[in-house]
């Protein structure tokens, strides 16, 4: 009984391509438990899960006639779903980064400012996705949303002594991801004199 679900076939792909709202609404149906699936396992909490693979079936609705291949359905869902769950993380970054920086009375940032928050705010995102999911979920809750940490605990079914060393494990990963970033980008660092030092 418990059968294996699997992803539209071709055809019916290729009917909902050309317009036939019945073969759409059916290829919706059959993507989305794998969407919800892949959004589970990527996005930082259930509720952002929910909201990427919402967006993932939307787009799809929307624009599977831009789908070039009827085989690339799930690679092009899950791509969007990924990008969604990433978008979810530079907001919530962009948020904790904007509370807390407190603007000097009367100064607006500079057009510079603005764009190197921007990219700080993308490289600590992109950072934070490439976590392994038990990491980024704790870190994204505890860190980033603040919430308490028997809370956070609690909604990961942890102990809180687990939950904090689940959290010194992926803060610890997130510092090395972005040192090893600083590095690459260091332009004061001259690998042809590293070895004289």
């Amino acid at each position: 009984m418990n059968q294996r679900l699997r992803w539209p076939d071709e055809r019916l792909i290729e009917a909902a391509q050309a317009g036939d709202i019945a073969s759409l609404t059916a290829v919706v149906m059959e993507s989305q438990p794998h969407v919800r699936r892949f959004a589970l396992s990527l996005c930082a909490s259930p509720q952002d899960a929910e909201d990427a693979a919402q967006e993932a079936l939307i787009i799809l609705y929307r624009k599977i006639g831009s789908l070039r291949a009827t085989g690339a359905l799930a690679s092009w869902v899950f791509r969007i779903v990924r990008n969604e769950c990433l978008r979810q993380v530079r907001l919530l970054v962009s948020r904790a980064d904007e509370a807390s920086v407190e603007p000097k009375a009367g100064a607006e940032p500079s057009a510079e400012e603005a764009v190197l928050r921007r990219v700080e705010a993308e490289r600590i995102a992109a950072a934070v996705g490439a976590l392994p999911r038990d990491q980024r979920q704790v870190l994204i809750m505890r860190d980033v949303q603040g919430l308490p940490g028997k809370t956070v605990a609690r909604s990961l079914g942890l102990s809180t002594p687990a939950m904090k060393s689940r959290l010194h494990r992926a803060r610890a990963a997130l510092r090395h991801a972005l040192a090893v970033t600083d590095d690459a980008v260091d332009p004061s660092v001259d690998p042809s004199v590293e070895g004289e030092r």
